[in-house]
């Protein structure tokens, strides 16, 4: 077995297979979600991308050796333009920023802001978008520079961010097909101690719980994850739990951190907490509802992208702003920077990713 840090020097099929490894000597893995993850990652450069944050820790200091010195802060990491999405706050309003936390570890403030604009790169060859690659970068870059400065401001779609919340309202997340599609997930049977954390979680008074299996994510897929839906004074509630694993950015170093992140910036972030997301004896807990998750960047279809992707940059803003001591630090770093910096950065992490894609698709034989 290949130790955790060597994988700078290894091509990427190795690279995965000596990651994938690992994991397996940490949890239960669900082979056939990996191996769903695996075709997912042949068809698709994005879906790629999203796959195999192992490998962007791996390629970082070699593609990105200016900012590998770059002031380091809790980061999320695996940051991407699929990776934000909407929650209840304890006022019941809807909430939106990044919502899947699972990489954060410390790394340079700039790993996010790369990651971010090479994902809205291949997201315009993939995925329909029509903003220009320098418009993404200027949009990503002043969003977060403007709200780290400001110290920051959450994103509550109430009365303000039109154009967030014209996606958070879409179709696509109405009740009844949500509701309807977890149902028909197939049937699991979680271990007894998962079964009592979940059923914790629900409402008081749920009853003819059903458990579910589900698969979601890109990253995350392979990782044991089950859903309890409860029926509730008249309605459905649900909460889901997913094995959880230090960052691999950490094991792409060769210096695995037992320790979780996640929670840690989330309570010293500025942002308005979801109230049921937590980390539960080695479990993400969260709760799951038609606008408690995930939107897809791509609707509504008269979307406002530059605006969506300011909004971006300045949620990562509230995020990295969990370290205080830093931004100066930051603010500073972006002073000294040449204006092109954003965007050669991400087009050379995208080629360096095609290339890793490339030859994933043609020597992948799982």
């Amino acid at each position: 077995m290949i130790s955790a840090g060597a994988t700078t020097e290894l091509p990427v099929i190795e690279a995965t297979e000596a990651y994938e490894g690992w994991l397996r000597k940490r949890l239960d893995v669900v082979e056939a979600d990996l191996q769903f993850k695996h075709q997912q990652m042949k068809a698709s450069l994005f879906a790629f991308l999203r796959g195999t944050f192992y490998r962007w820790a791996a390629l970082w200091d070699e593609t990105c050796p200016d900012l590998a010195k770059a002031p380091r802060l809790m980061a999320v990491g695996d940051l991407h333009v699929q990776n934000f999405g909407t929650w209840r706050d304890l006022e019941g309003r809807l909430v939106w920023g990044v919502n899947d936390l699972d990489e954060v570890a410390t790394m340079p403030y700039a790993v996010d802001l790369v990651r971010t604009v090479t994902s809205a790169i291949i997201a315009k060859r993939e995925k329909g978008l029509t903003i220009d690659e320098d418009v993404m970068a200027a949009a990503v870059l002043d969003g977060y520079s403007q709200s780290l400065e400001a110290g920051g401001n959450p994103f509550v779609l109430k009365e303000s961010h039109p154009a967030l919340r014209d996606m958070a309202m879409g179709a696509e997340r109405d009740p009844v097909p949500f509701w309807s599609k977890l149902a028909k997930l197939p049937a699991a049977n979680p271990p007894k101690r998962i079964k009592r954390l979940l059923e914790g979680e629900l409402p008081d008074g749920a009853a003819d719980i059903q458990f579910v299996a589900r698969i979601a994510g890109m990253g995350s897929l392979g990782r044991p994850r089950y859903v309890a839906i409860g029926a509730c004074n008249g309605g459905l509630a649900a909460r889901e739990a997913k094995a959880w694993l230090p960052s691999a950015w950490g094991w792409a170093m060769g210096k695995v951190k037992d320790r979780a992140y996640g929670p840690r910036l989330i309570e010293r972030a500025v942002r308005q907490r979801d109230p049921y997301y937590s980390l539960r004896k080695e479990w993400v807990v969260r709760r799951l509802g038609p606008h408690c998750g995930r939107i897809e960047l791509t609707q509504p279809k008269n979307r406002d992208e530059r605006e969506i992707l300011k909004s971006m940059g300045r949620e990562t803003a509230n995020l990295h702003l969990a370290a205080p001591d830093q931004c100066p630090k930051v603010l500073r770093d972006l002073s000294e920077r040449k204006p092109d910096w954003l965007l050669a950065s991400a087009q050379a992490m995208c080629k360096a990713t095609e290339r890793d894609w490339q030859d994933f698709c043609s020597g992948y034989k799982g």
